[in-house]
């Protein structure tokens, strides 16, 4: 395949970094079409970019001839139609994460990509991207730790959006750990508690922040994630797995250190498309790379589906209290 046609839907912050991502970075493809409900928006970020049309129903953009994929960055309530369009059309995705806000909407998506047969669509779950994340996973692969016990993960932001509810600290947020756990470890997780300390005072009232998120899994290991959107010093995420014989840590940030004016110290990201922008860029590449030799790679439907149900199971321990089972259905053959 020549270059390769993408249309973006969604020009919030997300999707307008990928424009300028697979404008500016990406090799092998060019954005041909933008899409957003806000026209003067989708107008302005067309303009950015030669050859590229504005639109305001993703339908009409993935029908257009010079589409050949398209990428998912709108809201998550609007995944379900945009993924099953694409698929309707053949088209190769890549989806933002969530893949659906919920496991019901996403096992439909799954459906529609089975009776397909072959795989179309690469979920966003960026982490998988991430150096650092890569050569944990490469670690852990080589046995040399032994068996995974225990996994801590810590997931900071600065602050939250106004809009930010309780329960998105786990459908938001603690979704990538959801994906993080399950791909670092090669477990399922099967069950669900969140404790609810004392909220930060920096939190909007009503909020629970923080939440202290407890994962068990099919392989006997326990997975904690410490979420706290409203740290007030940076975005910072951090994983550390507790193996037989050994641990290995990830997410310091450590990459450069000062000494300067009778003090040392480094620099803290604020924001996540600061520290996770190489992740960004590979992600991109990799999909592009693949959906070009007419493959799919990276997390599948099923990842989408499985951190959906986690999280649903993840906010009814927030709401209801205690230990909520994760209940999946059994894994297609399509997936593995």
């Amino acid at each position: 395949m020549s270059r390769l046609g993408v249309a973006v839907i969604g020009t919030g912050k997300m999707g307008a970094d990928h424009v300028r991502r697979i404008d500016e970075v990406t090799s092998g493809a060019g954005v041909t079409a933008v899409v957003d409900v806000d026209a003067e928006r989708a107008k302005q970020i067309a303009a950015r970019v030669d050859g590229c049309t504005a639109y305001t129903d993703p339908a009409a953009a993935m029908a257009a001839a010079d589409v050949d994929a398209v990428l998912i960055a709108s809201p998550g309530p609007a995944h379900e139609a945009a993924l099953l369009a694409a698929l309707e059309l053949d088209l190769p995705v890549l989806c933002e994460k969530p893949l659906t806000p919920d496991a019901a909407s996403a096992l439909r998506v799954l459906e529609a990509e089975r009776k397909l047969g072959r795989r179309r669509v690469q979920v966003g779950f960026m982490r998988r991207y991430d150096a650092e994340y890569m050569r944990l996973k490469s670690l852990l692969e080589t046995g040399q730790l032994g068996r995974p016990l225990m996994l801590h993960n810590r997931h900071r932001n600065a602050a939250s959006p106004a809009f930010f509810t309780s329960s998105m600290l786990i459908s938001d947020s603690v979704a990538h750990e959801t994906d993080v756990t399950r791909w670092l470890l090669g477990h399922e997780i099967t069950a669900v508690t969140v404790l609810r300390p004392r909220p930060t005072a920096s939190a909007p009232e009503a909020l629970q922040d923080p939440q202290f998120v407890v994962f068990e899994t099919d392989g006997g290991a326990v997975v904690d994630v410490e979420i706290f959107v409203n740290c007030g010093f940076g975005y910072q995420v951090q994983a550390e797995i507790v193996c037989e014989r050994g641990t290995a840590r990830v997410g310091d940030g450590h990459a450069m250190v000062t000494n300067m004016a009778g003090r040392w110290g480094g620099t803290i990201a604020q924001d996540f498309t600061d520290r996770f922008a190489d992740a960004y860029d590979r992600e991109i590449q990799a999909w592009v790379d693949a959906t070009r030799r007419g493959e799919v790679t990276g997390p599948s439907v099923w990842d989408g589906y499985a951190a959906a149900a986690v999280c649903e199971a993840g906010v009814r321990a927030l709401e209801e209290g205690g230990r909520m089972e994760v209940q999946l259905v059994e894994r297609p053959t399509l997936y593995g």
